[in-house]
């Protein structure tokens, strides 16, 4: 895109240059014109230079058209030199919004990640909490369930002994 902009510049320029080679062209021309015009006045008070005249007549009018042409030339160019600013211009605007909404969006998406970051951090806080919470539930369970074994194996004991007992009584 860069380089579209810089061939664009470019181009401005060298319509610039053409602009004003021709601004040049047609000042020397209306020089020019004035001289002929001049020369004109001097001719027809000279009657018997005649025929000069009618040359510079010829002249004049092959200048004048000339010139009309280029003044056509250069307001054509001059309309697409501002039709190309203007295509520089807003493709500038569209590339800084553009750039714009991306570094919104980027910090956006930041933010985002941080947040995330900061939740699975504490996410696993309380999940590494919960281990050792279950690890302590677990080895009391594991002991009550073994008292609880010792004692149902002490009551079985105890319960076949007192059949033994109720036997011998």
């Amino acid at each position: 895109m860069e380089a579209g902009f810089s061939e664009m510049r470019n181009e401005l320029q060298s319509r610039d240059a053409l602009w004003r080679r021709i601004q040049l062209e047609c000042q020397q021309l209306h020089t020019e014109l004035l001289k002929i015009r001049n020369y004109k006045d001097m001719q027809e008070i000279q009657i018997k230079h005649q025929s000069s005249c009618v040359q510079l007549t010829d002249q004049l009018e092959n200048k004048t058209t000339e010139l009309l042409l280029l003044a056509q030339s250069q307001e054509c160019q001059r309309e697409e030199l501002t039709k190309i600013r203007n295509h520089v211009y807003r493709e500038e605007q569209s590339h800084c919004s553009e750039q714009e909404r991306m570094k919104t969006e980027i910090s956006d998406l930041t933010e985002e990640l941080h947040q995330k970051e900061i939740t699975i951090a504490t996410i696993m806080e309380k999940a590494s909490l919960l281990e050792r919470q279950l690890k302590m539930e677990l080895e009391i369970k594991d002991k009550l369930l073994a008292k609880q074994q010792l004692l149902d194996f002490r009551y079985k004991v105890i319960e076949s002994e007192n059949t033994h007992l109720k036997d011998m009584v």
